[in-house]
């Protein structure tokens, strides 16, 4: 499925009645079908918010898009701006009380989603309606903004496609994934430094989470969560109170000025423009030696940490950087 990149006023085409059509038909059938069986159709708040991989893409979002709006969250755990919208978002689905559905997709996890999606950084957010494809807007937005969105899109899907959206029943069992509560895991022994390390995070207390993670390694070099959670604290440490337009408009100024090229990188990074980021210090390598290149080949294997030795993009990253040392 390729995403249309349409706006909310380009809606209304020839495919887009059809759909209508057979989206209200859909709709209608559902709720029968869910009333002779003696049912409601209700979902628990819970069911609200669901996470959604490649695998369950075209059940989870295509196929509910028939019965109500899908608002899609493209995310990722190293993403900073995701961590403010995200809560947004949740909270707003179960305030909205079914009238939309908030399906979240972490992009390190499902890369062919986020490239037919066409999205280039995140916090990215779309609605699918009646199988169509809606980019609402990128970047973290203001309340404000997002309810206005959010109050068209529903508008567009009630006179347009005839989606009133889900029941929700607040005493209802949560269905699915919400509905398998997990079972207790006996606490690690780094249980409670790394905890007390995300809630510094969480907090803005940059220096206190780098230390918890810090303590984490000192006793356990080899621990995944500490060293990626090291890389992400630091890397919002370097960029915390800096300009980006400065940032920028130094490294396009000055192509060789090797910490203006490294800060600016650290800027694509936590926007979310990963392969910015890793283009930027590649191409700083080539045109470097010495002491300077080796500092920026110690950022980008820093970078490296924060976005995960599995990505794709790091593992071309790798090959890239050493075709340009080798």
């Amino acid at each position: 499925m390729q995403p249309r990149n349409m706006s909310m006023s380009g809606v209304v085409d020839l495919a887009a009645v059809k759909a209508a059509q057979e989206a209200k038909a859909k709709a209608e059938q559902t709720r029968a079908e869910a009333a002779r069986q003696g049912g409601t159709g209700a979902v628990s708040p819970a069911d609200l918010v669901i996470d959604v991989d490649e695998a369950g893409f075209e059940h989870d979002v295509l196929q509910r898009s028939a019965e109500v709006p899908v608002v899609i969250d493209f995310w990722a755990e190293w993403c900073q701006p995701c961590k403010q919208l995200s809560p947004v978002l949740e909270r707003l689905a179960v305030e909205y009380n079914g009238r939309f559905l908030l399906a979240k997709i972490d992009v390190d996890a499902n890369q062919m989603l986020m490239q037919q999606f066409g999205i280039q950084g995140i916090p990215a957010v779309f609605a699918v309606v009646a199988g169509q494809a809606l980019p609402l807007f990128q970047g973290a937005a203001g309340e404000q903004q997002i309810r206005q969105t959010l109050d068209q899109l529903i508008q567009v899907a009630e006179e347009r496609f005839g989606l009133i959206g889900l029941t929700v029943d607040p005493d209802a069992e949560p269905s699915g994934a919400a509905a398998a509560a997990p079972a207790p895991v006996p606490a690690g022994p780094y249980d409670a430094l790394l905890e007390a390390a995300v809630q510094a995070l969480d907090a803005g207390d940059l220096g206190g989470a780098i230390r918890a993670y810090q303590n984490v390694l000192s006793d356990d070099p080899g621990n995944t969560e500490a060293k990626l959670g090291l890389a992400q604290a630091e890397l919002l440490q370097r960029v915390q109170g800096a300009d980006p337009q400065q940032v920028r408009k130094e490294a396009a100024e000055k192509p060789r000025d090797v910490q203006a090229q490294i800060t600016a990188a650290d800027l694509d990074l936590v926007g979310g423009h990963v392969e910015d980021a890793f283009g930027r210090l590649i191409e700083t390598v080539q045109r470097t030696a010495g002491d300077d290149r080796d500092a920026v080949r110690r950022r980008l294997l820093e970078l490296f940490e924060v976005v995960g030795a599995d990505d794709p993009r790091v593992v071309g990253a790798r090959r890239a950087l050493a075709r340009a040392l080798f």
